[in-house]
């Protein structure tokens, strides 16, 4: 019996319109209803996840969430932080300039805001703050606190240019951060430490929880450890071909209610 099921939102638990609908809904709340621990993993800003966990009702007594990657863990009903691992100041100044010198684009979360060193704001850095509805400002380097804490700092460009830029970052710099690619147009930069899949494993070990009685749903390349992680790892229809290499169970697309088919069938029907 599984009694956690981690679950990604863009790709994975949202439609490509970004709606929730009404079968995955009532799917999870039956699964939540019948004592399984459901929490959403999200690449996402926290700000970017509320109103789907007061949707879903996962924001009530023991639940829990999982943001930024990973970067962020903390219970939604008291906001109590379960982990927390951030970049600072000198993070930002030393990818910042490498952003100048592989000429693309930057932007960053603190733990309220989207901000970009950019004085032309690139679109995808646009449709972040659209799409997350976390709000959006431009700052020079010079005005940052030099005690800024950061969940995560991101490349932003069109994905064929974003290619040539990451096979471009110095390896010393693979040594130093976690980096993920969530998105064709995003190339994120987090604390060595953190990934979904530590996340995940922190979270289980928390509640009690075997390995064996995880599972975890996802579709893009920064679901992949925690889907190397549980002991279900569900890839969805849309996912790209590495995550479905390594899934124990492929189910439907996003926008054919995939969520709720892999729960119905390895959850609900056992």
């Amino acid at each position: 019996m599984y009694k956690l099921i981690t679950i990604d939102m863009d790709g994975t638990l949202l439609n490509d319109k970004h709606e929730l609908t009404d079968e995955v809904r009532s799917t999870l709340q039956t699964a939540k209803a019948r004592g399984v621990k459901v929490v959403l993993c999200t690449g996402r800003p926290i700000g970017g996840v509320h109103r789907y966990l007061e949707e879903l009702h996962l924001n009530e007594e023991g639940d829990y969430v999982i943001t930024y990657n990973g970067a962020l863990v903390q219970n939604s009903n008291t906001n109590e932080i379960v982990s927390k691992y951030s970049l600072g100041y000198e993070d930002l100044k030393l990818l910042y300039d490498l952003s100048l010198e592989l000429k693309t684009s930057i932007h960053f979360f603190n733990y309220t805001n989207l901000y970009t060193l950019n004085q032309n704001i690139h679109k995808y850095t646009v449709a972040e703050s659209y799409i997350t509805q976390v709000p959006l400002s431009y700052l020079r380097l010079e005005g940052i606190s030099k005690n800024i804490l950061l969940p995560k700092i991101i490349f932003v460009d069109e994905p064929e240019h974003l290619n040539q830029v990451i096979a471009s970052i110095p390896i010393s710099l693979r040594e130093k951060y976690a980096m993920v690619r969530s998105e064709p147009f995003f190339y994120e930069f987090l604390h060595p430490k953190v990934s979904k899949g530590n996340a995940v494993k922190h979270l289980a070990k928390i509640l009690g929880i075997e390995q064996q009685e995880v599972m975890s749903i996802g579709d893009n390349r920064n679901d992949l450890t925690m889907i190397e992680y549980a002991g279900c790892g569900v890839a969805m229809g849309n996912a790209v071909p590495e995550l479905k290499e390594i899934a124990n169970f492929q189910t439907l697309s996003n926008n054919n209610n995939g969520v709720a088919h892999a729960i119905q069938k390895l959850v609900l029907n056992n």
